[in-house]
């Protein structure tokens, strides 16, 4: 038998043809026939004369193995396959579909450049298996939760060393904000937290790993054990200032949300980057600000309740003084400090034990105490004694040494080589 011989059928139609093989048998009406298939009395007779004329190939339809009459050109085709190996070859279906639309001015459904795609052994469906997670809740206010992390990565390929992203991420509605920085530290997550603010306002609680630039690893000290207090890092310090609860992850798992978001940015945006010959972290960052609007217009969602729990930044904070760097140090007899192996010399006048020393983000560094800063100056060895001149030496009343006479009690004492022992 050749393949000619063989007619491919679906189940439908397989169905279908058992049906009209009853009604030619005569052992079946074409009414009840048309009621088991779900069609008119008109469409089984019109079937029913196909299948007498022409076989069991007549209750096929007619259109099997046409091409589409919606079908794109050929030409189209070959188009967007060169085009695809040219420049779009690491890029996934939907991204690239997107630029085939946007820069190529080539319309096509998602699911024919899947389909040609596959045809042409350029894409290949991959299949993950999932670790079985427990379902979190979205919170219900936008604002309410903010999940932050950085994300370690080359971001630029081959067209500069490796850098970080910082991720901002809001759990109600999924509103992203991000920004490029040479390394995650204290000083990124302070300026992209403050930048935030100045966009958004306080959020009421950040969800974060237990990076040492979000937990301090110290020990705390007798007194932080007696007040029951924690060892804060410079800015968890900061955050608590401003009044943000802080939760922090177990696993990269529990931050779902963010690292998804890294894992789509590392496909999307790294191919924006490329296909605008972008090179440097300032390029990415001004990028950024339009992009990102785009981006949140398209993926985020609406909150489950309405309200923002975003607070106003207060009238009276000063957002530069508590988003730095402090630390309290001993402030000597002579006025000086050391701060970063570095000597310092108070020009005012203070009352003080101790003083406090901010270093802001952008470099600056204040001398504070009770909230008033000190003048100062780099200084780079201690200021010496100051000797006494000769004139005030000539005015001093030089004292005589005091010699005790022999009858003094101390020099009676005299130890012996055997005690004597005295009764009590």
């Amino acid at each position: 038998m050749s393949e000619k011989d063989v007619i491919r059928m679906s189940q439908k139609e397989l169905k279908r043809l058992h049906v009209i093989h009853r009604v030619l048998e005569e052992k079946l009406k074409q009414i009840d026939a048309a009621h088991i298939l779900g069609i008119s009395d008109r469409q089984i007779r019109r079937i029913v004369k196909r299948a007498r004329e022409e076989g069991d190939e007549g209750i096929m339809h007619k259109s099997r193995g046409r091409g589409s009459n919606r079908a794109l050109p050929k030409k189209i085709k070959e188009r967007v396959i060169k085009l695809y190996r040219e420049r779009y070859r690491d890029f996934g279906p939907t991204l690239a579909r997107e630029k085939l639309i946007e820069i190529n001015k080539i319309k096509i459904g998602i699911q024919t450049l899947r389909n040609w795609l596959i045809e042409e052994s350029v894409w290949q469906v991959t299949h993950r298996r999932r670790k079985h997670r427990m379902w979190r809740q979205r919170k219900y206010h936008f604002g309410e939760m903010i999940q932050i992390d950085g994300s370690h990565h080359k971001w630029f390929e081959d067209r500069r060393p490796e850098c970080v992203l910082m991720g901002y991420v809001d759990d109600a509605t999924g509103t992203v904000y991000v920004r490029f920085y040479e390394y995650e530290g204290t000083v990124p997550a302070m300026d992209s937290f403050k930048r935030y603010v100045k966009k958004y306002g306080i959020p009421y609680s950040i969800y974060l790993d237990k990076h040492t630039t979000y937990k301090s690893t110290a020990k705390p000290t007798i007194e932080e054990e007696l007040n029951g207090e924690v060892p804060l890092s410079q800015f968890g310090r900061a955050v608590k200032e401003l009044g943000v609860e802080v939760i922090y992850a177990h696993s990269p798992q529990a931050k779902g949300r963010i690292e998804r978001l890294f894992n789509t940015f590392q496909d999307r945006f790294i191919k924006e980057m490329r296909i605008r010959g972008i090179k440097n972290i300032e390029e990415a960052n001004k990028f950024l600000e339009t992009y990102l609007l785009i981006y949140n217009k398209r993926f985020s969602m609406a909150p489950m309740e309405k309200g923002d729990f975003h607070r106003p930044l207060p009238k009276d904070m000063d957002l530069n003084c508590v988003l730095c760097m402090k630390t309290e140090c001993t402030l000597r007899n002579d006025f000086t400090i050391v701060y970063d192996k570095n000597l310092y010399q108070i020009m005012d006048k203070v009352n003080a034990k101790k003083v406090a020393v901010e270093k802001r983000i952008n470099g600056r560094m204040f001398i504070t105490y009770k909230g008033k800063r000190l003048k100062y100056k780099k200084i780079m060895q201690r200021p010496k004694r100051q000797e006494k001149s000769k004139e005030l030496e000539l005015f001093e009343i030089k004292k005589k040494p005091y010699i005790p006479p022999k009858n003094h009690p101390w020099r009676r004492f005299r130890i012996s080589r055997y005690p004597k022992s005295y009764p009590y």
